[in-house]
């Protein structure tokens, strides 16, 4: 079913790229941890792998790094797509310690914050692909939009250590330049915060099969386009 959603939406021309999908984070440190208590890195594995899925089935050729939650070093994970179109690291998102409340979830209390939700989009400058980095990261974000995935405005606004600069303001993209996925790749690179999981509605979403086929298909659809335009 996946497969036929996504080759359709996408003209044989365009189903021939490599595309590298970087699942955020690892065993040892895997990032937030959800309002109902499940890590980050479980969240972005199970999305990676759909995504890498589904451009698969649209005619891509993908790479899948950090699966196995062993890779431990950041600066080593972006190298490995060396010669590929671009490159995906796979995110969800949380939110600055100040705004977190606590609730009780099945006998622990876990902190949560319904405060901010929706997708968000990175690019570094120091990346020696900024312009195409950007190109696939507008595009991603305006496949999204359509199919009705609003962007978050969370990282744009003067919170500590937040305050990311827009680079396309409507589709929900930043600038992030240090990042060190982005920086290190040698081509075309960004990051995407598919949802913001200690917000308890957003986590139920991302959770359901249904969205993530959505994002999936959002992102196969654009990949297509933003790469036959930065060839």
């Amino acid at each position: 079913m996946l497969a036929a959603c996504v080759a359709s939406w996408l003209p044989q021309a365009v189903l021939a790229a490599s595309i590298a999908i970087d699942v955020g984070h690892y065993l040892e440190k895997p990032g937030v941890i959800s309002a109902r208590g499940v890590t980050e890195f479980e969240y972005n594995l199970r999305l990676a792998q759909e995504i890498s899925a589904a451009l698969r089935h649209a005619g891509h050729r993908t790479l899948l790094i950090g699966d196995d939650g062993l890779a431990e070093d950041l600066g080593r994970r972006a190298p490995r797509a060396a010669g590929m179109d671009l490159f995906i690291s796979i995110h969800h998102d949380s939110v600055q310690p100040r705004f977190l409340s606590v609730w009780e979830h099945e006998g622990e209390t876990l902190n949560y914050s319904d405060k901010f939700a929706g997708y968000s989009l990175f690019v570094s400058r120091l990346n020696g692909h900024t312009d195409a980095s950007l190109k696939c990261a507008s595009a991603i974000g305006a496949a999204l939009r359509g199919t009705g995935f609003t962007p978050s405005r969370y990282h744009a606004g003067p919170i500590l250590v937040e305050n990311r600069p827009f680079a396309d303001e409507a589709n929900g993209v930043h600038y992030f330049d240090n990042l060190a996925v982005l920086k290190t790749a040698s081509i075309p690179a960004l990051l995407f915060e598919a949802g913001v999981i200690v917000n308890r509605d957003e986590e139920t979403r991302m959770r359901d099969p249904v969205v993530r086929q959505r994002i999936a298909i959002a992102i196969t659809s654009a990949v297509g386009t933003c790469l036959e335009r930065v060839k």
